[in-house]
Parts: C-alpha cells; structure tokens; sequence
C-alpha cells in the first residue's frame, strides 16, 4: 500500500473525509487521472469500515466484457464452453466485505444494467442459474472518466451514475500535491530496497528537487516506476540528478521521421517556458503522452506487452491509457 502520510491540505481533507464515511455502507465514487491511487484509497476505506469480510478489486477495463460478466457474477457448470465446474463471481467473494469495481467507466451497457439491477436489488444471479443469491457488499468505484460527459453523450447509464455517486471524493494528479513527492519518493526506495535485499539508497537534495519539479503525468504510479528502475539500475547509494531519466525535462527525444506530427510536438513543447499568456499545461501533458504512447507501440510493432515495458508500465495500465486516448 502507498504511503498514506500527506503534507497536502487536499489530501488531509480526502483522508479524512474516508475515514468519516468507512463504517457506513454507502456507494463511494473515486475520481481522478490514472495513476493518482484510487485503488489505495479503496483500501484505506475498507481497512477503516472493519467490515467482516475480504476487499475484492477487478478492474472493468482489463477483461474483456464476455469474461467479465462471469467474473463479477460467477457461473454454474456447463453455463459456457469450458464451464467444467461452478465459480462464484466477485460479489459473492466480496460478501460482508467491500467490492472495489475499478474504472468503472468501462463497463458496457449491458453489464451497466445488471450492475444496476444487483445494487438495487442487493443479490445476484450466476451465469446458467435462474437462482438468485443474497449478498451484502459494500460497493466502492473508481474512474478516470468524466462520468457526468460520459452521462451526457450516452456513454453511461444516468441512472447507474446517481446510484455510484452517493459519496464522490476526487483524488489530484501528483503535479498538485507537490509537497508530498519527496514522502513518496523517499518511501518506495526504502520499500524497494527492502523488498530487493538492496542496500538502502539516498536521494540528493537536487534530485529531490527534480523529482519535484516534474509533472508527473504518470502520477504516482509514474513515480514508483521511476524509483524502481532508480533502484535496480543506479549503481551508488547516493542517487543525483545525473541518474534520473525525466523525458518532459530533458530536452533530447527520441524521434522517427515517420512520426512528423508527433515530432513537431516534441520540438514545440520540449522545454516549454511559460509566456505573459501562460501555457495549457494539461494540453502539453497529454500531447507528450500520446507522442510516447504511439512510439512505444512503433517501436514494439504493435506488441502491447514489449511497448508497456518500453514505458516502465505494466500491460494493464498500457491498454488503459491507449483507451484513454482512442488509440485502440
């Protein structure tokens, strides 16, 4: 679990506003960029219910919709092909406990309907059986998406997304919760130290301000990366400026001429200085992501795990950024 320790005022308030609502049973949507731990916070908020049963995550966007369906509400023998025996589904594993529906945004209308249908009905039925089954699971989701737009153009179901968000809390992008980088960044390289049975490493105080000063579009998952690769790769205990790899400040990337538009980014945003009229920042981010997300893929020919590692992101969260931008 990420450190929960905080120096931000927003994320005081988040905290505490999780604990407020833990014991209760009321649906929690948490909000926020990829990244910015959703998923952390769930767990924060089950740990604090001391509800009886277990936290079960699933994340909507990583199964495709026919497997999904049996995972969330399980399946009787022969309901499919491969069906050799009955499974019970997450909200049956989730029973007493917490069910953590991750990028909930993803969900097809179908699986949006019957989702409904079990919260309001608070039992579910398995693949194959007409028999219905009584659970009593406190539901948390989680989303990147502009859920309200997502409403709006059709894309989900109004009626699911006042019944989600009972209790919304939107979680910030790390770039706004500067002040608790240097915890985080301090905090993964003593656990991965420990997990790898390295020597503790030190950050100097200038790579600490770097760290800082980078936009993180990644959020803290970006950072965690980084520190790993910081841990396995970097040969000195001390680590200094000369061993970070931060593309946004650095002003050499790398560029194929097949990719003139993305080139043309690059050359324009490198190492932008901030006019009398300011800069769209979130504009410049998500350009430099797209720019990185497409030579990765290049680079692996279309392979989807070899260009995830390529960004030092695991295949999961590669699939979900393609999805963010439309580039699946």
């Amino acid at each position: 679990m990420y450190l929960l320790e905080t120096h931000n005022p927003q994320m005081k308030k988040i905290y505490e506003l999780a604990k407020k609502v833990a014991p209760s049973s009321s649906t929690v949507l948490i909000l926020g960029e990829s990244g910015t731990g959703k998923e952390v916070l769930a767990k924060y908020i089950h740990f604090c219910s001391k509800r009886k049963g277990p936290f079960v995550p699933i994340n909507c966007a990583a199964i495709p919709e026919e497997l999904l369906e049996a995972e969330l509400f399980g399946y009787e023998k022969g309901a499919f092909t491969g069906a050799i025996k009955s499974k019970p589904g997450k909200f049956e594993l989730a029973n007493e406990g917490t069910i953590f529906l991750d990028e909930i945004g993803d969900l097809s209308p179908k699986l949006q309907a019957k989702l409904l249908r079990v919260i309001q009905e608070k039992q579910v039925e398995r693949l194959g059986s007409e028999r219905a089954i009584k659970i009593e699971v406190r539901i948390l989701a989680a989303t990147n998406k502009d859920l309200e737009k997502e409403v709006k153009e059709r894309r989900f179901r109004e009626d699911l997304f006042f019944r989600l968000n009972v209790i919304p809390i939107k979680l910030p992008p790390l770039r706004e919760r500067k002040e608790d980088i240097p915890l985080l960044a301090k905090f993964f390289l003593k656990r991965i130290c420990e997990r790898e049975g390295i020597e503790e490493k030190t950050f100097t105080p200038e790579a600490l301000e770097k760290l800082i000063n980078y936009p993180w579009p990644g959020n803290i998952r970006e950072l965690e990366n980084l520190i790993e690769r910081l841990v396995i790769l970097s040969e000195n205990n001390i680590i200094g400026v000369e061993d970070l790899s931060l593309p946004s400040l650095d002003s050499k990337f790398p560029v194929r001429e097949s990719l003139v538009k993305e080139k043309d980014i690059l050359n324009k945003y490198a190492l932008p200085d901030i006019s009398e009229e300011g800069i769209e920042l979130n504009k410049i981010l998500r350009e430099i992501e797209i720019y990185y997300l497409k030579r990765a893929l290049e680079i692996a020919r279309g392979t989807k795990t070899k260009a995830a590692k390529l960004l030092g992101l695991n295949r999961t969260t590669f699939i979900e950024k393609l999805k963010k931008y439309n580039l699946v």
